[in-house]
């Protein structure tokens, strides 16, 4: 048996709608070098093992393992375990990659510089609700997916990525991914990459299309997770934080103190609450301008799920694991220390 050339890494639980068109997109692949393809399932209650193991007859390319802990990071470590390549690529079941994916990140890693490539995040709709979705990841005021977009063809430093292939040896260097992060991983192991002295980027021809939430009730549930490992991530590496993890539960506090907080408190809120509702509605009417309103009703509420939920996702995880005052003193420091040079330079 031969050594292939990429591992790539899937968690799965509970795909029977989709995992026979997932499997076929990864199957597609354009890579002239030998893959194999492990499929981490975590103990489904539908029909999705039967369907991986009807589809590996006769594909050698595909290996099914178990997933006892029903949990990302664990697939994702039980893979990298059992993985024979030297390199490994980390792929969703809910996402489309472009077809030359591997190829790419694979020809990037052998350049060397780098042991992590990935493209960027792009919301790919597929229904009316992701679509709502899709527009506001869009704006300047979209949280999430919008983060990892990039214009041109000039690859991109950065702080993670989503998903993404990998020098495996570097990654097991690095203790691979932290179990105790059910989300937010990818953002958890960028940090400890990055304090190791690994370099990652992102190449825009590999941009990746993801599914985004069809519902609001949907979204709430994921941006408040998101939101409260984002706090345990900031608390545990501070240099991972950023300004725009700050914006999201400052938005919720000034929301709640303007409706239910004491007078005094509700009349410095409610000025803030509503320049923010002035965001939201020039922003709606930009979107507007180009989508139509039908198209752009549904983006203030949207808008205030996003931001309000993985706001109080954050505040909460800075209740469960106490807040993260080193990164955000690092944050101030540093916007400070930007608008002071930007007023040097203008005088």
């Amino acid at each position: 048996m031969t050594t292939p050339a990429v591992s790539v890494l899937i968690p799965v639980l509970n795909e029977e709608a989709h995992i026979r068109e997932t499997t076929a997109r990864m199957l597609a692949q354009e890579l002239g070098d030998e893959v194999e393809f492990l499929f981490v399932d975590g103990r489904s209650t539908d029909r999705t093992r039967a369907v991986l193991e009807e589809l590996a007859v006769g594909e050698p390319r595909i290996r099914i393992l178990d997933n006892p802990q029903r949990q990302t990071a664990a697939a994702l470590n039980i893979a990298l375990r059992a993985a024979r390549a030297p390199v490994v690529a980390r792929m969703d079941a809910h996402t489309f990659y472009p077809p030359d994916y591997l190829a790419r990140g694979l020809e990037r890693l052998r350049r060397g510089d780098v042991v992590w490539v990935s493209g960027a995040q792009l919301p790919h709709p597929v229904d009316q609700g992701s679509r709502s979705v899709a527009l506001a990841l869009g704006t300047p005021l979209g949280t999430g997916g919008a983060n990892f977009r990039v214009a041109g063809e000039a690859e991109l430093e950065a702080q993670t990525g989503f998903t993404g292939v990998f020098d495996r040896a570097f990654l097991e260097q690095v203790g691979g991914w932290d179990e105790g992060w059910p989300v937010n991983q990818d953002s958890e192991l960028g940090a400890r990459v990055g304090a190791a002295g690994g370099r990652m980027v992102i190449v825009p021809a590999m941009a990746a299309g993801y599914v985004p939430r069809s519902t609001l009730k949907g979204l709430a549930r994921q941006y408040a997770r998101y939101g409260h490992y984002r706090a345990k991530t900031s608390r545990r590496h501070p240099q991972s934080m950023r300004v725009s993890h700050l914006l999201p539960p400052a938005v919720t506090l000034v929301l709640a103190s303007a409706v239910v907080g004491p007078r005094r408190l509700r009349r410095v809120a409610r000025p803030a609450a509503a320049a923010y509702g002035a965001a939201v509605a020039v922003t709606t009417a930009r979107v507007a301008r180009d989508e139509g309103w039908e198209e752009a009703a549904r983006l203030p509420a949207v808008f205030a799920v996003m931001h309000a939920s993985w706001g109080a996702g954050f505040l909460s995880g800075c209740l469960r694991w106490g807040p993260p005052w080193r990164g955000a003193a690092r944050v101030v420091a540093q916007q400070l220390r930007e608008l002071t040079q930007g007023a040097t330079t203008r005088r």
